[in-house]
């Protein structure tokens, strides 16, 4: 890893992933996010709607990478604990944030929606947080720390990262380059292999697919040195090009 490079964890939490109810899109959209950013996303957990579990788990995180994502939770429900969960991690109260209840208060005006109890629970905020915008539904996420908490529908959370975005670090965004080779894992893994000592600044991979042809793999190569990536990529190229040669592929492209 680059010195200094950022890097993040993401937790997704909630009874109705696990169960299968749900399936979950919000992992993918950040992973993609934080890749532009340059940061490198390390780890993603689920865990259900228990407090003790998310205290843990969210301990674990911030303490081993620089941010922490969470989606899920924080909605008007009962079994929407993570931010109580959040207070308990952190040591902190938690309470009506005049700030959010101002923001729900006019967005229930204009809607025309009751500021009941239920609804006024997207307004309890660990003491010492600060807002995170929701431009979709007013009800707000919050940074605590390095830890991002943000709804889980994917539509709200989408939209909270355009906020959270200028809080964050950035690093050297990582460089992406790939081949379509019309063969087997087993045929490229030797070559490959070697391939990879000769560039460890490169990350190679191998995902096998299928056609009605046979068998083929795409060849991945992800690197933030861009002259090693440059020499990976031809020697992979090159390696494809003689496999085919010798019958062992279809072709490469």
């Amino acid at each position: 890893m680059t010195e200094n490079q950022p890097t993040a964890a993401v937790l997704l939490i909630g009874d109705e992933i696990l169960s299968g109810r749900t399936k979950d899109k919000n992992l993918g959209f950040l992973a993609d996010y934080l890749t532009a950013l340059g940061i490198d996303l390390k780890e993603a957990r689920i865990v259900a709607d228990v407090e003790a579990e998310i205290v843990t788990a969210v301990n674990a995180l911030r303490s081993r990478y620089t941010y922490v994502f969470t989606t899920g939770g924080i909605g008007p429900t009962h079994d929407d604990i993570t931010a109580d969960a959040m207070a308990r991690a952190f040591g902190v109260p938690i309470g009506h944030d005049p700030r959010a209840v101002e923001i729900l208060m006019t967005y229930f005006k204009a809607n025309g929606r009751e500021p009941n109890e239920a609804r006024l629970r997207m307004a309890r905020i660990p003491e010492g947080a600060t807002l995170i915008a929701n431009p979709v539904s007013a009800a707000p996420g919050f940074q605590i720390g390095n830890v991002f908490v943000m709804a889980g529908v994917p539509k709200i959370m989408n939209a909270m990262m355009d906020d959270v975005a200028p809080r964050l670090s950035r690093g050297v965004p990582m460089q992406t380059r790939s081949i379509e080779f019309l063969g087997g894992e087993g045929d490229a893994a030797r070559p490959l292999g070697e391939i990879q000592k000769r560039f460890p600044a490169v990350v190679i991979g191998s995902y096998p697919f299928q056609t009605p042809e046979g068998f083929g793999t795409n060849l991945v190569l992800r690197s933030r040195d861009a002259a090693a990536l440059d020499e990976a990529h031809d020697a992979v190229a090159a390696m494809a090009q003689q496999l085919t040669g010798e019958g062992k592929a279809r072709g490469w492209r």
